[in-house]
């Protein structure tokens, strides 16, 4: 959801707080235009990062419920290349993207991030994501670094506008990160995201 963080796919670079360079899209401009959405189904955290250590964000769209996300208008090459870089493959090739947009799901192969979804459209674009084969119950969870929840946090600010005290309550209560991160804890570790011109709490 954060500009910046989205920034690093397209033109390379590393993200604050992050330990791995991504060596960014064929194509490097910045998106048209963004828009904040809500997608049906559930956020939580498993495995282990290799940007960030801990937890990984992942989403279900089988879940109850709606997840805060942000939609970028990308073109096929770019959102090929950001899915190749989670995958831990370089970029330089399109997917194909018949099949998800005809059924909603298409799966890539085995890995953390081979699924594709599609979950609507918007404008008359289609929604497109990517995620984990498996579902939440089968997920290894594991609670995510703060460097990746700031990162996270900036960009519900940047994106929806919530203060520090929603993102952190909403964080914390996510599979994964909840029993290991608190809602006043994690907030703690969130104040420097002050300046980001979220609402006030409340």
């Amino acid at each position: 959801m954060h500009a910046e963080r989205l920034a690093c796919y397209l033109r390379g670079g590393r993200p604050a707080g992050g330990v791995r360079d991504h060596p960014g899209c064929r194509d490097g401009r910045p998106p048209e235009r963004s828009a904040p959405v809500r997608l049906p189904g559930a956020l939580y955290f498993a495995l282990e990062s290799r940007t960030w250590g801990g937890g990984v964000a992942f989403y279900d769209p089988a879940q109850p419920g709606r997840t805060p996300a942000r939609a970028y208008l990308l073109t096929t090459g770019q959102f090929s290349d950001i899915a190749a870089q989670e995958r831990g493959d370089g970029p330089g090739a399109d997917l194909d993207l018949a099949a998800v947009l005809r059924t909603g799901r298409d799966h890539l192969g085995p890995g953390r991030y081979g699924t594709l979804v599609c979950t609507g459209t918007l404008d008359g674009v289609p929604v497109l994501t990517f995620t984990a084969p498996w579902r939440l119950a089968e997920a290894e969870l594991n609670p995510p670094r703060v460097a990746y929840l700031r990162t996270l946090a900036a960009g519900l600010a940047d994106a929806h506008g919530w203060s520090r005290r929603r993102a952190a309550a909403y964080l914390s209560s996510r599979p994964g990160a909840a029993g290991h991160w608190t809602a006043v804890g994690l907030l703690a570790e969130l104040d420097e995201l002050g300046e980001l011109g979220e609402q006030p709490d409340g």
